[in-house]
């Protein structure tokens, strides 16, 4: 007869059973780790509008419950697998129509589908929104540039490939944007806003937005449109209604802007970049 074998000091004892258990748990935890998912934004950014915080607060609880069900998901398979895996030649016993629970998850899943049309209705009416404004700026995207123009201000800014010209915008105010393209398809985006719009050669697209906080952020064209498209970006300049006012000011001159529209009529018209100086609107 042989002797029992002998625990190893400072080991327990684990069931065959509990390293099976073990191993599976072990592959939804790396899968999530490797994910890189970033809590709480879920790879989304807070935002520096009024929409674009709705959209981000709208993104962070479809992630929640989309981690929520997987989580659930996940949990309903390994209980099925361990506690009613085939433990020997007979079947286990089989039964149909368990009524209640047939109900429940196909209510269930219809319930979070509206739950989650509704609430995408709500942050989308905020998008498409256009209150009434005093402050509207003219954006106008070529190839392969942009164009901001304050009607009534005299005021026109311009540059294309390695310039970046910059909108300058109120904060805490109502900006309202018309967007439109003197060529092919172009994209307005501007990451810090989570928004994003179709610049459309002979439609004029219109949106409203509104910065709650004061900074430089990057925005870019987000449609292949043409050779230079790579280096089609601008900048957006949030800045106190006092500043706002002062930079329209120093800047209003009518036959700078004149210039600025008869330079980008060139580049549009030729379309081969044409450097634009400082007095001519380009930065």
């Amino acid at each position: 007869m042989e002797p029992p074998a002998l625990t190893p000091p400072g080991v327990s004892e684990r069931t065959p059973r509990w390293r099976r258990v073990r191993r599976i748990a072990v592959l939804p935890v790396a899968a999530l780790a490797l994910a890189g998912c970033t809590v709480p934004t879920f790879g989304a950014v807070p935002g520096a509008t009024t929409t674009s915080k709705s959209v981000y607060h709208l993104w962070q609880w479809f992630s929640i419950g989309a981690v929520l069900i997987g989580v659930l998901v996940i949990l309903l398979i390994l209980w099925t697998v361990i506690f009613h895996r085939r433990k020997s030649d007979n079947l286990p016993k089989q039964s149909q129509y368990h009524i209640p629970l047939e109900m429940a998850y196909t209510i269930v899943p219809i319930l979070i589908v509206f739950g989650l049309f509704a609430a995408t209705l709500v942050v989308e009416n905020k998008e498409v929104a256009n209150p009434k404004t005093d402050v509207t700026i003219n954006v106008n995207a070529f190839q392969w540039g942009w164009k901001f123009t304050y009607p009534g201000q005299n005021v026109v800014v311009v540059g294309q490939t390695t310039q970046d010209p910059v909108m300058v915008m109120p904060v805490n105010t109502n900006v309202h944007i018309n967007l439109t393209s003197s060529d092919v398809l172009h994209g307005f985006y501007v990451h810090a806003f989570n928004f994003s719009r179709y610049a459309l050669p002979g439609v004029l697209n219109q949106f409203t937005l509104r910065a709650v906080t004061v900074g430089t952020y990057d925005g870019q064209c987000t449609q292949l449109c043409g050779l230079y498209h790579s280096l089609m970006f601008f900048q957006v300049k949030v800045v106190p209604m006092t500043e706002y006012n002062a930079w329209l000011s120093s800047r209003a001159n009518a036959a700078t802007a004149q210039a600025a529209e008869n330079a980008t009529n060139q580049q549009t018209s030729s379309g081969v970049p044409t450097k634009l100086s400082k007095s001519q609107g380009g930065n």
